[in-house]
């Protein structure tokens, strides 16, 4: 096979990577068997100068044709860019997130600090450690989280840890600052993420604990991954707060409510389960 070029989110070109393909593919755990039938027809149809968008919504209509659970985790990147507009449904996700790895959590909280109070997007305890966490979130692809938001970060914490350093309940306690983002980190947000000792969560960052790994491991899928809601029906789910697969699995009215004939409903239900139940063991 002759080298076809290829064009990025970034709109620079690079070489078509068939292995590329294949590993993204397998980490929708879908059957090695069409894997490999959807990787042979990408492999066809692929041409000088595509869009790397392009090539994923051919890669993702095969999927759904055959398996729409595979599907739905091959798209968990787009899913979480489509929770918008709003940050909220992400803070929400990363605070159940942060309760399946046995946390207390709290999402969208006020706390003072020793200069200005500051509203925290997660609070998470566990035992001595008490994390605060700012979600950082972005609805395009392309996008970095750059050095200047663990920076904010960090420094928010420290005037927090001021504050906190008077309060006996907290004198036992690590207190800690974390950033999650559903898009990728700058090489000098992580240095300085690093050295400051902030726990950072990014799509792929770090490599055996991150985003996507973590949403797998817990089948905390956001119901935007669902094939069988309509767009109209996934924002007015978000406009109720709901935000995961479970809670429309765990909330069947909710579907009764948007006027969702039973037929629908039961697709929903079956894939919403599928989806919070299952835990990929695929790094």
């Amino acid at each position: 096979m002759k080298t076809v070029k290829i064009k990025k989110y970034s709109g620079e070109l690079e070489p078509f990577d068939i292995n590329k393909l294949i590993n993204s593919l397998r980490r929708s755990q879908a059957d090695e068997n069409l894997v490999q039938h959807v990787a042979r027809n990408i492999v066809d149809q692929v041409e000088e100068g595509m869009t790397t968008k392009k090539i994923y919504q051919m890669a993702f209509n095969m999927l759904k044709s055959r398996s729409r659970i595979s599907a739905s985790k091959y798209k968990l990147k787009k899913s979480l860019m489509e929770l918008g507009p709003t940050g909220f449904p992400f803070e929400k996700l990363v605070g159940k997130l942060m309760e399946f790895e046995g946390f207390n959590t709290q999402v969208g909280v006020i706390v003072q600090g020793n200069c200005v109070s500051h509203e925290i997007d997660v609070i998470a305890e566990k035992e001595n450690n008490h994390y605060m966490i700012e979600c950082k979130y972005h609805s395009g692809q392309g996008r970095f989280c750059n050095v200047k938001t663990p920076l904010y970060v960090q420094s928010r914490l420290m005037d927090v840890k001021q504050r906190w350093k008077s309060q006996v309940e907290h004198d036992a306690k690590l207190h800690r600052g974390g950033l999650y983002t559903n898009t990728r980190f700058t090489t000098d947000a992580i240095q300085y993420g690093t050295c400051v000792d902030l726990m950072l969560v990014s799509w792929d960052y770090p490599p055996q604990n991150s985003l996507k790994v973590r949403i797998d491991k817990a089948g905390l899928y956001p119901l935007t991954a669902l094939a069988t809601l309509t767009k109209t029906e996934k924002r007015q789910l978000l406009d109720k707060g709901i935000v995961l697969c479970k809670e429309v699995y765990e909330n069947p009215i909710l579907l009764e409510q948007l006027g969702v004939n039973e037929s629908r409903q039961k697709k929903i239900l079956d894939d919403s389960l599928k989806l919070c139940s299952a835990i990929n063991t695929l790094i």
